[in-house]
């Protein structure tokens, strides 16, 4: 219900734009301003994402978790839809997304959020809690109403069935 709100406002600040666009400079000067919006966001984005593409390969080869990539790519795909869209206020807000430092500081804190889920679902897991689960794993057998130890050990001390 709250993104269809933010739709709904969205796309009335939109039209707003595009109204007193309209109203202050005419048809063709309103036109021009988002042809060249998306032209300049076309390029951006071209240019930023073969940069992220780049970076995340780098991340990937090198072994290291590409939280700050992915977050870089998911902010340049939105903004590749906001730049899409026809309207003043969406080029601004995708431009604002490709641009590199302000990108930087979004996607840092995407990133930060990613790696912190990682690390408290790594300690879950580590103390038994699962995190689909929502509760204690216990890697064993039942046999004969005892739970037994599956863990592989060497031949000599695993304990004969019967």
């Amino acid at each position: 219900m709250r993104v269809f709100a933010v739709l709904l406002v969205g796309l009335a600040v939109e039209v707003t734009a595009l109204v007193a666009a309209f109203g202050a400079w005419g048809l063709l000067p309103t036109l021009g301003l988002l042809v060249l919006g998306g032209v300049v966001g076309s390029v951006l984005l071209r240019r930023e994402g073969a940069r992220t593409v780049a970076a995340f390969s780098e991340a990937v080869r090198t072994r290291r978790a590409p939280h700050q990539e992915l977050a870089d790519g998911v902010l340049i795909a939105a903004a590749a839809f906001l730049i899409i869209v026809p309207g003043f206020v969406s080029d601004v807000v995708g431009l604002f997304l490709l641009f590199p430092p302000t990108r930087r500081l979004m996607s840092r804190r995407i990133a930060r959020r990613a790696e912190e889920r990682e690390r408290a679902m790594a300690l879950n897991v580590r103390y038994g809690q699962h995190p689909m689960a929502g509760g204690v794993v216990v890697d064993g057998a039942v046999v004969e109403g005892d739970v037994v130890d599956v863990r592989p050990e060497s031949p000599s001390t695993r304990p004969e069935l019967t």
